[in-house]
C-alpha cells in the first residue's frame, strides 16, 4: 500500500491525480499545514524537509513531486502515464516538471513565502509585487511553446498534465487570468473532465 501525504491546495494534489490516475492501491493522509503539523517529530520523521508530498512505499519514502510522479508512471506502466518506452520522450516529460517543480512553483512561492529568502519586509513585498508578472512569464512560455496540445506531450497524456493543472489552478490566486493563456485554460478544463482529477479533487476535500 502507497500512503500519500499532502496539504489542501497544494502541489501534492499533482501526485493525488497520478495515484488515482494509475490503479495502484494507494491511501492518503492529510497534513495540517494549519496546525504546524509538517515540523512535527511524527512527520519529519517521514520527511524531514518538512513538505509535502511524501509517499510512503513498501522501499521507503519518496519525496519531490517531480520524483513521485516518474515513481508512480513506472510502477503502473499499463495505465501509461508516461513515455516509457521513449527515453527522449521521457526526457521531455521530465524536463517540464522539472521547470514546473523549479521555477514555477518557486515563483508561486515567492508570494506567500518570501521569508525563506528575506528577512526584511520590504523585500518580501517586492516579492509579492513581482509574483503576477513573474507567473505570466513562466505561463507565457508554457503556452508558446511547451505545452503541446492537447495535453503537455501533445496526443498522449501523462503525469505532466496532473502537475500542469494544479500549478494552472494557482494563477487566479496569483493574481493572473487564466484567460490570457487559451490553450493552458483549455488544457485545464479538459482536465477537470478527468475521472481521476474529479476523485483526487473529493478525496481531498472530504480527508
Amino acid at each position: 500500500m502507497n500512503t500519500l501525504y499532502f496539504s489542501p491546495g497544494s502541489c501534492a494534489l499533482a501526485s493525488h491525480i497520478a495515484l488515482a490516475e494509475s490503479g495502484l492501491p494507494y491511501e492518503i493522509r492529510k497534513v495540517d499545514f494549519g496546525a504546524n503539523e509538517q515540523r512535527s517529530e511524527a512527520y519529519l520523521k517521514i520527511n524531514p524537509k518538512g513538505r509535502v508530498p511524501a509517499l510512503v512505499t513498501e522501499h521507503g519514502v519518496v519525496t519531490e513531486t517531480v520524483a513521485i510522479l516518474a515513481y508512480i508512471a513506472q510502477l503502473a506502466p499499463a495505465a501509461k502515464l508516461a513515455p516509457l518506452d521513449d527515453p527522449f520522450q521521457f526526457a521531455r516529460m521530465q524536463a517540464f516538471n522539472a521547470y514546473m517543480s523549479s521555477t514555477v512553483h518557486v515563483a508561486h512561492a515567492h508570494g506567500r513565502r518570501g521569508y525563506r529568502w528575506a528577512d526584511q519586509e520590504s523585500s518580501i513585498q517586492d516579492m509579492k509585487n513581482k509574483l503576477p508578472q513573474s507567473m505570466r512569464d513562466c505561463f507565457r512560455l508554457i503556452e508558446d511553446g511547451m505545452l503541446e496540445g492537447p495535453y503537455v506531450l501533445g496526443e498522449q497524456y501523462s503525469v505532466a498534465d496532473a502537475y500542469l493543472f494544479v500549478v494552472s489552478g494557482w494563477l487566479k490566486s496569483d493574481g493572473v487570468d487564466i484567460a490570457e493563456f487559451p490553450r493552458v485554460q483549455a488544457h485545464y478544463q479538459k482536465m477537470r473532465e478527468r475521472p481521476a482529477v474529479q476523485k483526487a479533487i473529493a478525496d481531498e476535500k472530504a480527508a
